[in-house]
Formats: structure tokens, sequence, C-alpha cells
């Protein structure tokens, strides 16, 4: 797995997301931080106290926060270099 996605099951921007991803065929892992609070922290650090979703967490440790799928792409691509 490449990233996890840290969500919550109200959150229109990571449905869309998701469906976005999903439709690309791009695997990731998705924790709800509202079921494990211990991963709100997670979330918190990458955006400065704030619980921000979706959050994605990559192979190498960094965040981006609500990012578009041209962004996680480019991403994904930068890691497989």
């Amino acid at each position: 797995m490449t990233f996890t996605m840290y969500t919550t099951p109200w959150c229109g921007y990571c449905h869309r997301l998701k469906s976005q991803l999903d439709r690309e065929g791009i695997a990731y892992d998705v924790i709800d931080i509202e079921q494990q609070p211990e991963a709100a922290a997670i979330v918190e650090s990458a955006n400065n106290g704030n619980q921000t979703v979706p959050t994605l967490v990559y192979s190498d440790g960094t965040a981006h926060t609500n990012p578009s799928v041209a962004q996680v792409k480019a991403k994904l691509e930068a890691l497989s270099a």
C-alpha cells in the first residue's frame, strides 16, 4: 500500500476523492478518524492541530490534505521513481 487516507463518514470531499481514486484503479487504505481516535492525532500532526480530512499519508511519511487526483498520481509517480 502506497498511502493511507484518513477520513470521516460524513466528509463529502473524502467520498469524492475515494470515487476518483477507485475509478483510476489506485489502491489505498482508509482509516476513519472517528472510529480510531489515535488516527485523529496523525491527521492533527499533518494539519497544524486540525482534524482536516481527507488527509493522505504516503509511504515516505509525507502528507497531502484534500489533494486532487492529479496531485495523488504525481506523488505516487515520484515515490515509484
